[in-house]
């Protein structure tokens, strides 16, 4: 796990780090921020095998990508406490490094951001999936 500034945000976890931390961890939550249309058409994390489910709040919305407004007030309604360790995870890891900032500047105390995100950095043919992220290291996703 990266160090951050206390003022920053917790830290990153890789996808593995942040699978063992949510099975450990029965108050850790796992926050998948990308767009709805990310959601539907790649598929999410399927926490269902260890009793939970994932939240899944937009930080950006397609296809302006405006920055969601209410994403603290949404976000405070699941997870009221701000002990509660939360993970934000995007497509690539850098929205989410943002939502962990975020809540962090609202009160939460660990917020991670999972490096690699959901589908990786894309390689070099452009394409996600194949260099890294929570699917490509064969951690639980379903697709609806």
């Amino acid at each position: 796990m990266t160090d951050k500034k206390v003022e920053d945000y917790a830290g990153d976890m890789t996808p593995e780090e942040a699978w063992h931390l949510l099975k450990s961890d029965q108050n850790s939550v796992l926050i998948d921020v990308r767009s709805a249309a990310e959601w539907a058409f790649v598929g999410t994390a399927d926490l269902s095998n260890i009793g939970k489910e994932i939240i899944t709040i937009e930080w950006k919305s397609f296809p302006n990508m405006a920055v969601n407004a209410n994403f603290i007030d949404q976000v405070k309604k699941i997870c009221p406490n701000p002990e509660t360790k939360i993970l934000s995870l995007c497509r690539s890891g850098q929205r989410s490094i943002a939502t962990s900032q975020t809540l962090t500047k609202a009160g939460y105390k660990e917020c991670y951001n999972v490096s690699e995100g959901f589908e990786g950095d894309k390689n070099k043919e452009g394409q996600r999936g194949l260099t890294g992220g929570w699917k490509y290291h064969g951690l639980p996703w379903k697709q609806s």
